[in-house]
């Protein structure tokens, strides 16, 4: 469907309608897939929570499907449960205190990502044991395969730059977190 005929809201995206039609186009029409977004693109301030206080794994899902259902409309249960089988299947902790839990969401229209720094780490079951206090939350569509991969490939990269991880910690604000994650790769 041209551009100009997509419907659009006051804000100038794409209708709910709309949105559907193109995710059903992106699966059958590959070759004219949308360019794939960063971290920085996808994560919006209001997304990023720092100095959460929570135990355990189970206490943190539980924080992020209410701020997800809050901020994003997604039902909490569905946050917590996607979360919670994934993470069944083996540990998102990547170690040097960061761990990046993440699931595919069923009628999901689109990427949602959430950066939470803890208040005190937390067990997670990284491959070098250290407990987790750097966390990115990443919830995607069924049929997002390629973002997926592209978005924890990014991730990766991101949270193993030892100075990145460093002024992450120093952030205050949201909106200056939200700068670091825009202006990486941290210059020398």
């Amino acid at each position: 469907m041209p551009a100009q005929f997509i419907k659009r809201d006051a804000a100038g995206h794409p209708a709910a309608s709309c949105r559907q039609w193109i995710e059903r186009w992106r699966i059958h029409r590959p070759e004219e897939e949308y360019p794939l977004k960063s971290i920085a693109d996808l994560l919006p301030a209001r997304d990023i929570i720092l100095d959460l206080e929570v135990a355990n794994k189970e206490q943190l899902f539980d924080a992020i499907g209410r701020h997800m259902e809050a901020m994003h409309g997604m039902p909490k249960e569905w946050v917590v449960l996607s979360l919670s089988r994934r993470e069944q299947v083996g540990s998102t902790g990547l170690g040097e205190g960061v761990a990046i839990p993440h699931a595919r969401i069923k009628d999901l229209l689109c990427i949602q990502l959430a950066y939470v720094r803890l208040q005190s780490p937390i067990p997670f079951g990284a491959p070098d044991g250290k407990p987790v206090s750097d966390i990115l939350v990443l919830l995607v569509p069924k049929q997002a395969t390629e973002e997926h991969l592209s978005i924890l490939a990014e991730a990766t990269r991101l949270f193993s730059d030892a100075r990145f991880r460093e002024r992450l910690h120093q952030g205050r604000e949201s909106a200056a977190v939200k700068q670091l994650f825009a202006d990486w790769p941290v210059p020398v």
